[in-house]
């Protein structure tokens, strides 16, 4: 498989298939990102995030907006939603970006842009966003598995998914993902390319068949 290629009026992969994922991005999240990236892939799907390019001359928010409008799917983990820290800080750009894809429905009339929320057993989500009790957001646990199995879930049963593997199968590949990525991150002094990334996943996942 080519080395896939990201960036702006590139069309090398289908938007169909396509996953932006708004997450965390600090070193106790990274088990839990690296869970969610190789299960989309193992679904079938690309995933798509702020780290896929590296041009700094442009504003984070406009690389943000073109992966996201460029993908039919996204998640949203809102883990880090609450106080932390001796100022008692919470971080908001991952609701800031769960709003920008929840507009997409408004802005685009035929727009068919799905999207998962996912919060942590007992968060109090609905204190600060109220607005989205209707929407039952999936819960986890906070560890590997129990992310695998809410974005599992989730993608599976989307109709752009192919036949669709179990947590488990992908759970007892993750280590094998993980020690690649690992690598990876050493040969490139901890900044590897995100398109390198996807293809360390995508090799790994090829052992489901």
């Amino acid at each position: 498989m080519a080395r896939p290629r990201f960036g702006e009026g590139d069309l090398s992969f289908d938007p169909s298939k396509s996953v932006f994922i708004n997450c965390p991005f600090d070193a106790e999240y990274a088990p839990l990102f690296d869970a969610i990236v190789f299960a989309t892939v193992c679904c079938g799907f690309m995933p798509r995030c702020a780290l896929e390019s590296g041009t700094v001359s442009e504003p984070r928010l406009a690389r943000i907006l073109r992966a996201l409008f460029s993908s039919k799917y996204s998640i949203h983990d809102l883990s880090r939603c609450t106080g932390e820290g001796s100022d008692n800080t919470a971080r908001f750009n991952m609701p800031l970006e769960l709003g920008m894809a929840m507009a997409r429905r408004f802005m685009e009339p035929d727009n068919e842009h799905d999207w998962l929320v996912m919060v942590p057993n007992g968060h109090t989500y609905a204190r600060f966003i109220s607005d989205l009790a209707a929407f039952d957001p999936a819960t986890h646990d906070g560890s590997v598995p129990g992310v695998v199995v809410a974005v599992m879930s989730w993608l599976a049963t989307r109709k752009d998914a192919i036949p669709p593997v179990t947590p488990k199968e992908v759970l007892k590949l993750l280590p094998a993902f993980h020690e690649s990525r690992q690598s990876l991150a050493g040969a490139w002094g901890g900044f590897p390319p995100w398109a390198d990334v996807i293809m360390v996943a995508i090799d790994v996942a090829r052992q489901l068949g």
